[in-house]
């Protein structure tokens, strides 16, 4: 490569083209031709592929199933419950009509003109509460019922005015769970629950070390009586939210008339929970671990975990060094990395050795060997890991690398996770005045996570927002955060921390 690195700009130059280029290079996404929406390529469907897989044999093992709801939510239904229509009123894309004629031009083109309106106009899905509490309250009589706990895999659409591809489509996938319950203290346990899950599957497949937290007042699921979320830190310093789990109490049951015969044998209404994870976990996987080099995969969800390619100088050697590398292939395949076999790819296309390699390290492969006719000879292979310099090549034994490729494998996904904790924990301050706040945020500040004390009101928490464009990410949960002070902003006595940052 003439260049320095293989993205330009560089991430310090300018961060969000960085960002841009990279799930380009990657050849992740492109964007589409409807404004907003994307299309997944199949490097990126296939990151997507090992994440819903990996996530829903979490689910299936805390005991729910996976279920079809929908696409189209009549408006009456989100008129229901008020709180929550509001808060998604002017993201919603509305179907008023149900069929087109075609109307001849006088140029002979065609137009297609939208007729048959609508009784009642369906509202496509923001979420999907509202119409699984429909369902909801057909399935449930008794208590012996419940708990009712559904998973769906979707899509969703929330009409986005800036959209950036992974982290804000106006069409995107995610898992929405939700369940109902007998009682307050059962959802607020599964609420823990899931967000438990969702913290420890960032960090052990994803390698993200998030912090894991409740949402203010001001920054709650419209309609929930508590959010929790999970807040993941990127190179740029700013947050990014990247799952959610919410107890919703009896609201949307009252809503649906979601109702039960209790064990006193009298109706009562049931308490509701639901949960969620995007492909913007994807666009946070690349903010987190990507370099200027194009994107790096955590192993565990890396579409390839391993690819080997082939040097062929002569084409009378080709097929000798091909099939010892698809042996080498089949035998790597045969074992288990993470409970899952080993993804391992040969690439064969007549491309430069040099144009394949950089192809791979831009996708963020994990591992990549190289086989030519010295390396068949001496039964080693070169190795190079991808979240070390393209230079930096091992030449191992064969044998010794089919011995120890999932030690390997497990040391890439530990460094990506050792470097992102890293990365966070050298930005994280704690900072205990208005003055301190205003420094660090400032355009030639640090910027990263403010730990600050806060005792303010919702009015005093948006004006901070508006002002400064930073919001309270999370009141986030553990020890380690909880201590006596005084609000930055108000004086008030305060028992703990919050965390302030600018986000996605």
């Amino acid at each position: 490569m003439s260049n320095a690195t293989a993205i330009t700009p560089t991430r310090e130059k300018d961060f969000p083209e960085w960002y841009q280029q990279v799930v380009r290079a990657a050849d992740l996404a492109e964007n589409s031709e409807v404004r907003g929406c994307m299309v997944i390529k199949p490097w990126g469907y296939g990151l997507w592929e090992n994440i819903q897989r990996q996530l829903d044999a979490k689910f299936k093992a805390t005991g729910h199933v996976n279920a079809y709801f929908p696409l189209l939510i009549p408006l009456s239904y989100l008129e229901k419950e008020a709180q929550h229509a509001e808060g998604f009123a002017t993201e919603c894309a509305v179907v008023t009509h149900h069929r087109l004629e075609a109307q001849k031009q006088p140029d002979g083109t065609t137009k297609m003109i939208p007729t048959g309106e609508l009784a009642e106009p369906f509202v496509i899905r923001p979420t999907s509460e509202t119409i699984i509490g429909a369902a909801f309250a057909r399935w449930v009589e008794s208590y012996r019922d419940l708990p009712l706990l559904i998973n769906q895999w979707a899509n969703v659409m929330r009409w986005e005015m800036r959209p950036r591809l992974f982290l804000r489509t106006a069409e995107f996938l995610w898992q929405e769970g939700h369940t109902a319950h007998e009682t307050a203290e059962e959802a607020i346990a599964e609420t823990e629950l899931m967000h438990r899950v969702y913290e420890e599957f960032m960090r052990d497949h994803l390698a993200l070390p998030v912090i894991p937290g409740e949402k203010t007042e001001r920054e709650r699921f419209p309609g929930a009586v508590r959010t929790l979320t999970v807040e993941a830190m990127v190179q740029d310093r700013k947050a990014i939210q990247a799952g959610t789990s919410h107890y919703l109490g009896q609201n949307f049951a009252k809503a649906a008339n979601i109702q039960f015969l209790g064990r006193d044998n009298t109706k009562q209404l049931v308490h509701t929970t639901s949960w969620g994870v995007s492909t913007r976990m994807i666009g946070t996987l690349i903010m987190a671990h990507g370099d200027d080099d194009g994107v790096i995969l955590p192993p565990r969800v890396a579409p390839n975990q391993i690819v080997i390619l082939p040097v062929t100088p002569k084409p009378e050697t080709r097929k000798e060094i091909i099939d010892a590398c698809e042996a080498l292939a089949a035998t790597l395949r045969t074992q288990n990395f993470a409970g899952e076999p080993i993804r391992v790819h040969v690439d064969k296309r007549d491309l430069p050795g040099g144009q394949k390699n950089w192809e791979w390290i831009k996708k963020g492969v994990p591992l990549r060997l190289e086989m030519g006719p010295r390396d068949i000879a001496s039964r080693s292979v070169a190795v190079v890991r991808r979240d070390k310099t393209p230079k930096d090549k091992e030449f191992i034994p064969k044998e010794d690398f089919i011995q120890t490729v999932t030690e390997r494998l497990q040391e890439v996904q530990d460094s990506l996770l050792a470097r992102a904790t890293a990365l966070r924990d050298s930005n994280m301050k704690k900072l205990d005045t208005l003055e301190e706040f205003k420094a660090f945020f400032a355009d030639d500040g640090p910027g990263g996570f403010a730990l600050m004390h806060w005792a303010g009101s919702t009015e005093e928490e948006e004006a901070i927002a508006k002002e400064n464009k930073i919001t309270i990410r999370c009141i986030p949960l553990g020890d380690q955060y909880a201590e006596v002070g005084k609000c930055f902003l108000t004086g008030k006595p305060s028992s703990r921390r919050v965390v302030f940052a600018r986000s996605y």
